[in-house]
């Protein structure tokens, strides 16, 4: 299973920005996704997780109401919109996959792919 994330970039605080995740290489129909971040200094930490068929959601509480994770299993592709962005969101961006059909025990992904880098500027 290969994970390739995109979308990061730097942004003013209170802007939007998109995150996409292609998911290829497995022949699985869908995988449960998350959304991860690492801040400079700090552990990894989940931020959003989406369940196989998209039906369930968990987001992490610093981003409720701000974020909002979602798939496209046509496409193979998560998506992760974070809309309001505080200076505290920057970070290198992971996403995950597991074949877990809401998600692993304790967020324990079992795949990774690269970060994508956010910057948010006050």
């Amino acid at each position: 299973v290969q994970l390739q994330a995109s979308g990061g970039g730097s942004v003013q605080a209170r802007c939007s920005l998109r995150l996409s995740c292609a998911r290829s290489g497995s022949s699985a129909s869908t995988y449960a996704m998350g959304w991860f971040r690492q801040a400079p200094g700090k552990e990894r930490a989940i931020v959003a997780a989406i369940s196989r068929s998209g039906s369930m959601k968990y987001y992490a509480d610093s981003v409720k109401g701000r974020f909002t994770i979602s798939r496209d299993n046509a496409k193979n592709t998560v998506f992760l919109q974070m809309s309001s962005l505080k200076p505290e969101g920057t970070a290198v961006y992971y996403c995950a996959a597991d074949q877990a059909t809401l998600w692993p025990t304790s967020f324990q992904f079992k795949y990774w792919g690269q970060g994508t880098e956010v910057t948010v500027s006050s």
